[in-house]
């Protein structure tokens, strides 16, 4: 999948959801290209450089979270994977040497159109590869986001300043 950037939206409001993300956008001078999503709720983006584009978004969210209107989540996502256990492990643990031994982690997990697992049994599974101590869920320095959506998943390793939740 080329999808680098996922963002969540209300899916009654898709049409002034995307007016607003394509005004965000424009904002900050990039120009995203949407992609085709089978699911109502996410919008599916390939853009360069997703993780400076959220750390942009948040400056903006700062000064006016009106910008925004609907949207919620905006997730850089860095490999996408099929959402099999395995699948979703391998790509986990190739993230792990970039977390320092050091480093307060954190995983985030987010699924949707997704029953194989229940979210206790999934986050246990996927945590299980990653062979770091200091797990922080307040103030994490690195989070492991898990976005499964049907039957792929994004993964991607962030630093909280990475990912914007507007709401």
């Amino acid at each position: 999948m080329e999808v680098k950037l996922l963002i969540t939206y209300d899916p009654a409001h898709i049409k002034s959801s995307r007016e607003k993300v394509e005004n965000l956008f424009k904002e900050i001078n990039v120009k995203p290209k949407f992609l085709k999503s089978k699911y109502d709720g996410i919008f599916l983006l390939n853009v360069s450089k997703p993780k400076e584009v959220v750390k942009k978004l948040r400056v903006i969210s700062k000064k006016d979270k009106e910008l925004f209107g609907r949207t919620h989540r905006y997730i850089p996502v860095d490999k996408w994977v099929k959402s099999k256990v395995p699948d979703m492990q391998k790509a986990i643990k190739s993230l792990v040497p970039k977390i320092k031994k050091e480093d307060k982690w954190m995983m985030g997990l987010e699924k949707r159109h997704y029953d194989k697992l229940d979210f206790k049994e999934l986050i246990i599974k996927l945590t299980d590869v990653v062979n770091r101590e200091k797990i922080d869920l307040n103030k994490p320095k690195k989070i492991i986001k898990v976005e499964i959506v049907g039957n792929d998943a994004g993964i991607s390793l962030l630093e909280p300043d990475e990912m914007l939740v507007v709401s």
